[in-house]
């Protein structure tokens, strides 16, 4: 069965606080745009970390390519002026 956006996104925000998520994908490569305070204070891989934490197994068995843009609700603010 091929994995859709939809679930990705919904198992993200399962796993952590998020203010806004949008996943897009063709059932095996999918982009993230994650918008989340968790990620305040954190590099962009440890951000990424929380991301893959959130999505646990799936990342190893179901998710085969997912590129993430990850940002702070005052980062994602400035982007969207």
């Amino acid at each position: 069965m091929m994995v859709q956006p939809d679930s990705i996104k919904t198992s993200i925000a399962q796993g952590m606080v998020c203010e806004f998520i949008n996943v897009v994908g063709d059932g095996e490569h999918f982009e993230a745009i994650i918008v989340s305070n968790e990620f305040a204070g954190k590099s962009r891989v440890q951000q990424h970390q929380v991301v893959y934490r959130a999505l646990g197994e799936r990342m190893k068995s179901e998710i085969h390519a997912l590129s993430m843009k990850t940002f702070t609700p005052e980062q994602w603010a400035e982007v969207n002026q």
